[in-house]
């Protein structure tokens, strides 16, 4: 048994960081998307992992009782953008990284405002400037599902000078 205030890791580490292919492509993902460490990018491959492991796991199963858990996986999905409406389990196994990575509010945020950078549009959701509907949401990290893609509001600042400014408080 463990603490039960101290939450489990929610994420695997790869098994050899150190090669030079794999830093590099990490590091490419990390400054394109705008995230803050390494750690954010592991936890999303591992919510990838998890959902294919899944996938995996009901193509075993026989068909009769492959329906029912198949369409709850595959609602789940394209409720969160994942996935198309009439999908199948081929295409919830060839999810990429950088699927879910485009479903995070920073980077919806960063296209949505045609913002310069993913990090300044991270600057912004931390800071409190971005809400869906009527809650303030200040996590970059949060998945948006896609019904609340159309709800999400920015609160710039701007001056009367220069139209394009964006808060730096």
């Amino acid at each position: 048994m463990g603490d039960p205030r101290k939450s489990k890791k929610s994420y695997n580490r790869p098994r050899s960081i150190w090669t030079s292919d794999q830093i590099s492509t990490e590091l490419y993902i990390v400054g394109s998307y705008g995230l803050r460490n390494k750690r954010e990018l592991w936890k999303a491959q591992t919510e990838i992992a998890r959902i294919r492991n899944q996938a995996r796991a009901l193509l075993a199963l026989s068909i009769d009782v492959r329906h029912e858990k198949e369409t709850q996986l595959l609602n789940y999905l394209s409720r969160l953008g994942l996935v198309a409406n009439e999908s199948s389990l081929d295409d919830v196994l060839n999810l990429k990284i950088e699927d879910i990575l485009e479903r995070r509010l920073q980077t919806i945020v960063m296209k949505k405002s045609n913002l310069k950078s993913p990090y300044q549009a991270r600057q912004l959701v931390v800071h409190g400037h971005v809400s869906i509907g009527n809650r303030k949401i200040n996590l970059p990290g949060y998945l948006v599902k896609r019904e609340e893609e159309s709800l999400i509001l920015t609160h710039l600042l701007v001056s009367p000078e220069n139209p394009e400014s964006i808060p730096t408080s």
